[in-house]
């Protein structure tokens, strides 16, 4: 080959290198020459950059990985053994009464005399927009037919809803300016759950059970008891775990007077011989363990669980040795309550046993089975607070004579509240802008209202409340730093209240 003919294709090759600098020309040249198939399409230097980077992604997964296995191997003894919290902790317990649906604050806790004067009317334009689900643009305000008292020293507004939950005022501290970011169900369960807006993310109960621990190795540290009535829209991924590990899980309760089956040893097996089967599987799970491997250690301890409720905890969920007066207490025995009451007075068992924390769902199934109350207000909201009043009431009674009030922090609420506008005439469609909640015990300050909202309950005016708030106050309840509760996602150390959440001062 002649250094003439050589000096030629190497001038074309850098034309075409010129004419081609995104190399798109390699992906061409072999189909249409097949000499393109024997030439280097790489020099050396190209070689090791594009291996660098290549590198460079190896060291990161394995940066990733190792991070995850310190925080995996930081509990790897005993995932759930207690823990000691960031602060001086002023709960040891959470019971959350979840009101599916989204009560409404203008029937409840938050009474608006200028909205019953403004009923049928169009929202003053002073009051500004506000955005809805399912309300036309054409629909006018709605005045409350209920009727509002003020109730024990403190004078808190409850309304006739209530008139025994009522008689506790004094330990409820009243949050009438909660707000959250979405104005759908599933959205907003997801972000009073996890403080996220979508699916993946830990939910406060599996946040505090990673943070604290469990106090209890017989029972569940975090159990959720839904409604017979069905699933909700977000169904069981915002009770999740998330990305924390399974262990933190929580133990799902079956509606009904058997929350937990096969707690009884089956017909002709002794103790001695379940404990050795186990004894037998744990050994054989253990054989080669992955410290990265969640699935494989919740596995192990769901094991050890269950064998420890067979033997230890049957009495906890048998409610036939409470005493006629605390059965009443909680309306059990009778209709409308006997099924939240039931489920109530559980949640006061496990609390008491060493739980850390219990979701008590009060709503399931079609939207009218929740406080979802689209069609008719007055027929939803005086149906399920038949059903809750009195099992909530009876809670908060048992709780305080028994000593536990002030170590177990109750929250009452839902995922939103209730548009000032009508919807089919005589409902109220989802309000994201405005709502409230309360707590009481575990150190919380009752017998006061925080915030306030407008005249016509749109939207917060006075110290706005966002989910992530409430968050860090419960935390803050529990003995633990928002800040300092984190684990390593994906790069980055993720907390509950993200970076925005404030401990509600007023309160705790």
């Amino acid at each position: 080959m002649s250094s003439e003919s050589s000096s030629h294709r190497s001038r074309r090759r850098e034309e075409a290198d010129a004419a081609d600098p995104a190399g798109i020309r390699l992906l061409t040249s072999a189909a249409t020459d097949p000499r393109e198939h024997s030439r280097p399409t790489r020099n050396r230097r190209e070689f090791l950059r594009d291996a660098c980077c290549g590198f460079g992604s190896l060291a990161l997964a394995s940066l990733l990985h190792a991070q995850q296995a310190r925080a995996s191997s930081a509990t790897a003894a005993n995932p759930l053994a207690a823990r000691t919290p960031h602060l001086r902790a002023k709960a040891r317990s959470v019971i959350f009464l979840f009101m599916a649906g989204g009560p409404s604050h203008l029937e409840t806790f938050d009474p608006k005399p200028l909205l019953n004067q403004l009923n049928g009317q169009k929202r003053p334009a002073e009051f500004g927009e506000a955005k809805y689900q399912f309300i036309k643009p054409d629909a006018r305000l709605l005045g409350s037919k209920r009727t509002f008292k003020k109730y024990g020293q403190s004078g808190l507004d409850v309304s006739d809803l209530f008139p025994h939950t009522a008689q506790m005022v004094d330990r409820l501290a009243i949050i009438r300016s909660c707000h959250g970011d979405k104005v759908v169900h599933s959205a907003a369960q997801y972000e009073l759950f996890t403080g996220r807006v979508v699916p993946g993310s830990p939910s406060m109960g599996s946040w505090i059970t990673y943070g604290l621990g469990a106090e209890s190795d017989s029972l569940p540290s975090f159990v959720v008891m839904p409604d017979a009535r069905g699933a909700l829209e977000a169904g069981q991924p915002m009770y999740g775990n998330g990305f924390l590990p399974a262990v933190y899980q929580p133990t799902m309760f079956r509606p009904g007077a058997r929350p937990v089956l096969n707690l009884d040893l089956p017909d002709g097996i002794s103790l001695a011989q379940r404990r050795r089967t186990l004894d037998l599987i744990r050994n054989l799970n253990q054989a080669t363990p992955d410290p990265l491997d969640a699935e494989f250690r919740a596995r192990i301890n769901a094991y050890d669980l269950a064998f420890k409720m067979q033997t230890e905890s049957p009495r906890i969920f048998d409610l036939s040795g409470e005493t006629p007066e605390t059965l009443a207490l909680y309306g059990i025995g009778r209709e409308p309550t006997n099924d939240y009451g039931r489920r109530c007075l559980l949640a006061r068992k496990l609390v008491e046993h060493g739980t850390r924390f219990v979701c008590v769902v009060a709503g399931g199934g079609a939207g009218n089975q929740q406080w979802d109350a689209h069609g008719d207000i007055e027929e939803n909201h005086l149906r399920k607070a038949g059903e809750t009043d009195l099992p909530v009431a009876g809670l908060l009674r048992d709780l305080e004579r028994r000593g536990l009030l002030d170590e177990t922090l109750v929250l009452w609420g839902g995922e939103f509240g209730r548009s000032p506008e009508a919807e089919s005439g005589k409902g109220r469609d989802h309000h994201n802008l405005a709502f409230t909640m309360w707590l009481a015990g575990g150190g919380i300050r009752g017998g006061q209202h925080v915030g306030a909202t407008d005249a016509i309950g749109l939207r917060p005016v006075e110290n706005p409340v966002h989910f992530r708030d409430l968050h860090a106050t419960i935390l803050h309840q529990l003995g633990l730093e928002q800040n300092r509760l984190t684990y390593p996602h994906l790069g980055r150390d993720e907390r509950l209240t993200f970076v925005e959440g404030k401990v509600i001062e007023q309160i705790v």
